[in-house]
């Protein structure tokens, strides 16, 4: 974990997963059927200022649910792939459609099914309470819980260093 920092100079896209990552992973279920999760707002701050200056931001979920995606409505260019059962397929070709390489992506995951996308990562991360297989593959293991500023953690420490972390223009939304 000691060098992920270097490795941050380079990232331009944020790939993440949903549920234990930007969410607790609890989903709550309606009498209507609906499935319900709970977001922070710190995180969605931090992805909305990364896209504001020009990183991608991208969720790669096997998980569906409309709301997922409404949480998110305006912020504009977040791409979302949801109930992917293959997510390495849709890494590949996302960075392949946007001209990334792997090193300028930061994957951020917390459960088995996100293993091979983030083994070619540039920088992996995941949050305090990701599975034991996850934790041994990152590079930085986040001091929050997923749903819990997890990726505020990441998506700061990378803007901070990269110089484009609370700028002029931080507090205009």
């Amino acid at each position: 974990m000691k060098n992920y920092k270097e490795k941050l100079n380079k990232i331009r896209a944020f790939i993440l997963d949903f549920d234990g990552v930007l969410s607790n992973g609890m989903v709550y279920v309606t009498a209507d059927g609906e499935q319900v999760r709970a977001t922070n707002v710190k995180d969605g701050y931090a992805l909305h200022y990364a896209l504001k200056k020009g990183y991608k931001v991208v969720v790669i979920s096997g998980g569906y649910a409309e709301s997922m995606k409404l949480r998110f409505r305006d912020f504009h260019g977040m791409e979302f792939f949801l109930h992917v059962s293959d997510k390495i397929k849709v890494f590949n070709e996302y960075l392949a459609n946007n001209d990334l390489k792997p090193e300028e992506v930061l994957v951020m995951g917390d459960d088995i099914p996100d293993y091979p996308m983030m083994k070619l990562a540039g920088v992996k991360c995941c949050p305090a309470n990701a599975a034991i297989e996850i934790q041994e593959l990152a590079d930085y293991i986040s001091i929050r819980n997923g749903g819990d500023g997890a990726v505020r953690d990441v998506i700061e420490q990378t803007m901070r260093l990269q110089g484009t972390w609370f700028n002029e223009d931080a507090h205009i939304w």
